[in-house]
């Protein structure tokens, strides 16, 4: 069964059975790993920022409380206090990052990292005490503060190590701060990569299996203790099953043929996808690697907003989108009331869509249609003078007011975003044929969180899908968003979607 055919195929029976979707077969031992449980991955960049903000709030709050209850009844208010309190938070961070403190292996310790703790602590101190005394203003500060805020600061620092050591260690259990990795090449090279790989000390990296397409003798069915999972159609169907985070090539770059090849069928996917230079002879200048632990690879695609931008865009939607949910529930409300003396039935319905990585979602929309005639898998696009759309529905579906219980989906529910490409219905199609067949490269839109709005949309790129140009614009649309996104991005986008929306173009 092809891809497409796995997104979904025809229940032969009476009229009316809606089509349900059957999915890729995959092998046994690829569905025991896709079936253990596993947690979102944690962002190690994301950990580190915020242990640094912590750890600079934590003295900061430590010297200021301290100063308040002991200095300021005695001598009054001073801003030099607070300065140096923050000057001294500043230099402990930056003291801290020298010190290799900022580790995820670090904070797993607790002898190793209270030892380097207390000493950069202590430099910091020293230093202070040393510019205090040249600058001759060792007199004005509080000797009885300065040395309170020492050993407040050092215990304040020390229990919130511990808390995260607690942390980490149970993140840890969970399988979220892993690199969930499989390999592309079951035979002598991904043997030696997964040997290298597994002699790097503290490594991140948790090797799932291996997948290759060949069935000569070259092929190991174990490579290296790893079980060959399936061949590589099998992988897009196993990575929308369970976590993986990095796709890792073992073959050399001879192979650029198969490569290529593979490389079509892959992209689509949400994960950072490298190819080994382990040993492969061809050797480029250091700066062209990135490394895991000691072992050079090429890029080939990354990830789509991930760490800090992933918390950003996470911070837009919902601070954006509980102000629109607020600022718009009374248009809401009024356009309930229309819907239901309109027509009989419910005010709301779900429609299945697809999400990030392929994930079937519940959307909500306001219904715009008969709920006799309802449509919940949307397998019949609504056209122009469709008789199916009550009289509200014809207007809430013009305006896009329909739309507006997204910020459900948004705010409570966060599987959609403001801005995205928009979330297709799971059987849209374009004369018979799924999305996924007629546009080459369908599912990279997937590679992020829908979204309301969206760059193909402002565009004019939306409603009716009757040609094979206005499904083609929107992917390219789509696309372009994913690789260029950025938080001005998505607010250029919405401050336009109100004037698209006034054109109502191809809107049914």
């Amino acid at each position: 069964m092809t891809n497409s055919a796995a997104t979904a195929t025809t229940v032969s029976g009476a009229p009316g059975v809606p089509r349900i979707e059957r999915r890729l077969r995959l092998s046994p031992a690829a569905l025991e790993v896709a079936n253990q449980k596993v947690g979102r991955a944690y962002s190690l960049v994301v950990i580190n920022g915020v242990v640094r903000i912590a750890d600079f709030l934590c003295l900061c709050i430590a010297g200021i409380a301290l100063y308040s209850i002991y200095v300021v009844p005695i001598d009054g208010f001073s801003w030099s206090y607070t300065a140096a309190i923050v000057a001294m938070a500043v230099a402990s961070v930056i003291s801290f990052q020298a010190a290799e403190l900022y580790d995820i292996d670090i904070y797993r310790g607790q002898l190793r990292q209270i030892t380097r703790l207390a000493s950069s602590w202590a430099l910091v101190f020293l230093l202070f005490i040393g510019i205090s005394f040249f600058a001759k203003v060792g007199d004005v500060v509080s000797r009885a503060w300065l040395a309170g805020f020492f050993f407040l600061g050092i215990t304040t620092l020390i229990a919130e190590r511990l808390l995260l050591r607690s942390l980490v260690r149970r993140w840890a259990r969970q399988g979220r701060l892993d690199r969930r990795t499989i390999i592309v090449g079951s035979d002598e090279n991904g043997e030696h990569l997964i040997q290298a790989l597994s002699r790097q000390e503290d490594s991140d990296l948790k090797i799932l299996g291996v997948f290759d397409d060949r069935n000569d003798s070259r092929v190991l069915d174990n490579c290296a203790g790893k079980p060959k999972l399936g061949k590589i159609d099998d992988i897009v169907e196993f990575a929308r099953r369970t976590r993986v985070d990095l796709v890792l090539f073992a073959l050399p770059i001879s192979a650029e043929g198969r490569i290529l090849e593979m490389l079509k069928k892959l992209w689509v996917l949400p994960v950072d996808i490298r190819l080994s230079a382990h040993n492969n002879k061809l050797r480029f200048r250091p700066r062209s690697y990135s490394y895991l632990g000691t072992v050079p690879t090429l890029d080939v695609f990354e990830q789509p907003i991930t760490d800090w931008d992933l918390v950003t865009k996470w911070l837009f939607d919902h601070i954006v989108g509980t102000i629109l949910l607020i600022l718009l529930l009374p248009v809401m409300a009024l356009v309930a009331l229309a819907i239901k003396l309109d027509s009989p039935g419910p005010v709301l319905f779900r429609q299945k869509r697809f999400g990030f990585n392929n994930e079937r979602i519940d959307v909500f929309k306001f219904r715009s249609l008969y709920h006799h005639q309802a449509d919940p898998t949307a397998a019949k696009v609504v056209t122009k003078n469709d008789p199916r759309v009550t009289r509200v529905g014809r207007f809430i579906r013009k305006t896009s007011l329909d739309e507006l219980p997204q910020l459900f989906n948004v705010v409570f529910k966060s599987n959609l975003s403001i801005v995205g490409p928009r979330p297709h219905a799971v059987l849209g199609k374009l004369q018979n044929r799924l999305f996924d067949e007629a546009v080459d490269g369908y599912f990279a839109r997937h590679r992020v969180k829908p979204g309301i709005t969206g760059w193909a949309q402002i565009n004019g790129w939306r409603g009716e899908i009757d040609n094979e140009e206005k499904i083609q614009k929107r992917v390219e649309f789509d696309l372009y968003y994913i690789e260029n996104w950025s938080v001005l991005f998505d607010l250029y986008i919405l401050l336009k979607t109100p004037l698209a929306l006034i054109k109502g173009e191809n809107a049914y």
